[in-house]
């Protein structure tokens, strides 16, 4: 089965100026593999500063990496250039956090969608045109005799972030970054765009890599889910055991700052433990903030591989067997 992207120990570095020696690690050693006839959806998490959106520039090839390789369909993403970059400008596309700055305030909806229509030359006249606007916004749920000829001041941010969706749509992706989507959404909107990820998965076969500090979201829309804390992996799986049954520190942290829903336990009942951040960051990138960290915590942790579909990069369970960064993907299910 062949491969639809194929990321190999990639990593990120920026350095601060040009003469000083302080660097910031984006991201180190990631590796992953999507296949192109199963089409999933796979959670990228973690706070601010993790690496998630170094991650999804880098897929959209907005910024280069420092190190490692980035295959799309069997090609060199770094390599690409004429036909086969612009098939992947196309193939590739993009829902980002900010409804509202996608859109110039002075045009209708039917000019943010005829560019990609006329930049990519998918329709031979205006009707055609007309109708590929028309069956894309169809397609994400909304009447597009409501939403063609209107400003962007005359929709709502769920309407917005849709149409953005629609847009991506009409490209006929394969893998599509949403990158915090419904962050900037009412909490009413949410659960109508997440819905429509899932549809366009489904029913048009993208892969999606859904980007988001909420894991509550994460839950209801993937199967799988990768952690990052500071570039690093921490734990990986299905989204299912990784969320119900956390065993990284790291991920019990994020776990434990999900406002349940529960009438018994009054809020801030039981404090989320962690420490300062400060010290060294040799080693586990969690260490400076663990509530258990150890000495052995100053090396580098490998992934242990906690189960079928479960694995953390944590001393704490240095009794599992370890398992290589490039195989992190065949825990993932699709």
């Amino acid at each position: 089965m062949a491969d639809l992207l194929r990321l190999e120990n990639v990593s990120k570095v920026y350095s601060r100026g040009l003469i000083s020696s302080h660097a910031t690690v984006a991201l180190k050693d990631f590796s992953l593999t999507l296949k192109e006839d199963e089409p999933t959806i796979l959670t990228v998490a973690g706070e601010s500063g993790s690496g998630k959106t170094t991650l999804a520039m880098l897929l959209l090839g907005f910024i280069h990496q420092t190190a490692g390789r980035i295959i799309y369909r069997g090609k060199d993403v770094a390599k690409l250039h004429g036909a086969d970059k612009l098939a992947y400008r196309r193939e590739v596309q993009a829902v980002f956090q900010d409804p509202f700055a996608v859109f110039n305030p002075f045009y209708t909806v039917d000019h943010l969608l005829s560019v990609p229509i006329r930049h990519f030359k998918l329709a031979g006249t205006k009707a055609e045109a007309r109708r590929k606007m028309e069956e894309a916004l169809t397609a994400v749920g909304l009447r597009p005799e409501d939403i063609l000829g209107r400003f962007p001041h005359q929709l709502s941010g769920g309407q917005r972030q849709r149409i953005n969706v629609a847009r991506a749509l009409l490209l006929k992706p394969r893998l599509l970054i949403a990158d915090e989507p419904v962050s900037m959404v009412d909490a009413s909107l949410r659960a109508t765009i997440l819905e429509t990820l899932r549809n366009l998965q489904r029913d048009h076969g993208v892969s999606i890599i859904y980007i988001t500090h909420d894991l509550t979201t994460a839950f209801h829309i993937a199967k799988s889910i990768i952690v990052l804390y500071r570039g690093s992996v921490m734990e990986a799986g299905d989204v299912d055991q990784v969320i119900k049954d956390p065993q990284h520190p790291y991920t019990q942290l994020l776990v434990d700052s999900i406002p349940w829903p529960n009438l018994d336990q009054r809020w801030g009942a039981q404090p989320i433990k962690a420490r300062e951040v400060g010290g060294s960051s040799e080693g586990c990138r969690f260490r400076p903030r663990c509530p258990k960290a150890m000495d052995i915590c100053k090396e580098e942790p490998p992934l242990f591989r906690l189960g079928d579909k479960h694995a953390d990069a944590c001393f704490l369970h240095d009794s599992q067997p370890k398992m290589p960064p490039e195989r992190l993907s065949e825990l993932l299910p699709v």
